[in-house]
């Protein structure tokens, strides 16, 4: 097929933050991306809606205004409560990151991040839902069939590479044979908003180690939980189950997160039905590189279709945009060579670059995901980490993957070390 055929010289498969950010930094080199989004925009997500600097890091290269006056709310840290101890952690400062995280819901943010990439030159296409790849004689893929609009009118789009950025569900790879591996870390969460005078404006994100109901006594929930304050009035409240505990798909998620709003204090509102504001909705977290491999034929994974949320602590905005400046990166210079073993040469980059950033790191959150699994390991944990502020501020760097690579402090030395000598997923 000649050049002057193709829709595109990229199509990206969803307008998530991973498929934005990834046609902005196409677009930016002069790439020219066709961007298609199977909803309209605004449009909602199951998500905490809090950032840690390491997704502000990633905004900041998107040129997006983060202030309080573009609707931003700003916080300085995070809050966890666990084992009679609460304590406020501040992010750390570094050369890397930013010192603030960010909370704005997912209704207008990953409309703001399309229009980011549009301003960049990407073309956008809404309620356009792909169906699967096209595929030439070599079983490349060549570009995508879709239904268009209201009519689900069949169409074809061509370009000679495909990003798929179309979340956990992951369709798109799945029709390229790509299955979730199952012995990779996943999550569920589940969230609700409620309207909270006494909890919406908060400086800090709160992450509750226990949870526990009215009449739960000793016993500890499942899960870990979240209070996020948006500014609003409201609070983003939900908790996430990791199949690493005994309870991961055999819980009623949705009980279990009003039976510990139900232990929470009166004048928060989140013991009111009345003070919810929509349902409690769920979604899945896949986890440590759980689909793979992130390039294969034609196609690059990017974010939640790759797997790439963190098993940490259950955050994938900041990966799905990474991986996708990432995969723009490799594609401008694989598009700089000649179709044939030179640009495969050079797109082979992208999962061997993804597995030397994040394949060690997530090895040890696979790790992780086993231990706190366990409730009698995460209640010693819990009892004996929480008193010691040093060693909790070393966890969050862990955690929050926010460590300097070069020049950074003993914590980020240990950090890095570990990282480095586990062996890549």
């Amino acid at each position: 097929m000649t050049a002057v055929e193709h829709d595109a010289d990229v199509i990206v498969v969803g307008a998530g933050p991973g498929g934005s950010a990834t046609a902005y930094h196409l677009a930016r080199h002069g790439v020219r991306v066709l961007l298609l989004e199977k909803t309209e925009f605004p449009r909602e997500k199951v998500c905490g809606d809090g950032l840690t600097p390491r997704a502000v890091r990633q905004l900041i290269r998107m040129g997006v205004d983060t202030s309080p006056e573009a609707g931003w709310l700003h916080n300085r840290g995070l809050r966890v409560i666990g084992g009679g101890v609460r304590l406020e952690l501040d992010w750390p400062e570094l050369a890397s990151f930013p010192n603030y995280g960010l909370v704005r819901t997912r209704l207008d943010f990953d409309d703001l991040l399309a229009q980011r990439a549009v301003a960049a030159g990407a073309k956008l296409r809404t309620s356009v839902n792909v169906l699967g790849p096209v595929l030439d004689g070599d079983g490349r893929v060549t570009g995508v069939e879709a239904e268009v609009g209201p009519g689900k009118e069949p169409t074809t789009f061509h370009a000679p590479l495909v990003v798929a950025a179309d979340g956990v569900s992951g369709r798109f790879p799945l029709a390229l044979g790509l299955a979730k591996r199952e012995d990779r870390p996943i999550g569920v969460a589940v969230r609700r908003y409620y309207r909270s005078p006494a909890k919406h404006e908060d400086n800090y994100l709160e992450s509750w180690l226990e949870l526990r109901s009215k009449d739960s006594g000793d016993n500890l929930l499942p899960g870990y939980g979240w209070i996020f304050g948006l500014g609003d009035g409201r609070v983003n409240v939900g908790l996430g189950v990791l199949n690493s505990s005994s309870a991961f798909g055999k819980t009623n998620y949705r009980r279990l997160l009003t039976d510990w709003l139900a232990n929470t204090p009166e004048d928060w509102g989140m013991t009111d039905e009345t003070n919810a504001d929509g349902p409690i909705l769920g979604a899945a977290l896949p986890m440590g590189f759980n689909r793979v491999p992130h390039y294969t034929r034609g196609v690059l994974l990017v974010g939640d279709s790759g797997g790439m949320v963190n098993p940490f602590n259950g955050e994938g905005i900041a990966y799905a945009m990474e991986s996708g400046e990432l995969a723009a990166e490799v594609v401008v210079q694989a598009l700089a060579r000649p179709a044939g073993p030179e640009r495969e040469r050079a797109l082979l980059a992208y999962p061997n670059e993804l597995k030397a950033r994040l394949g060690g790191y997530y090895r040890l959150g696979g790790i992780f995901v086993k231990l706190i699994g366990r409730p009698e390991i995460m209640r010693i944990a819990t009892k004996h980490g929480m008193p010691h502020p040093t060693l909790m501020r070393f966890v969050l760097k862990l955690l929050a993957n926010l460590t300097d690579p070069r020049g950074g402090d003993a914590m980020d030395r240990v950090i890095n070390a570990m990282t480095k000598v586990a062996p890549a997923v």
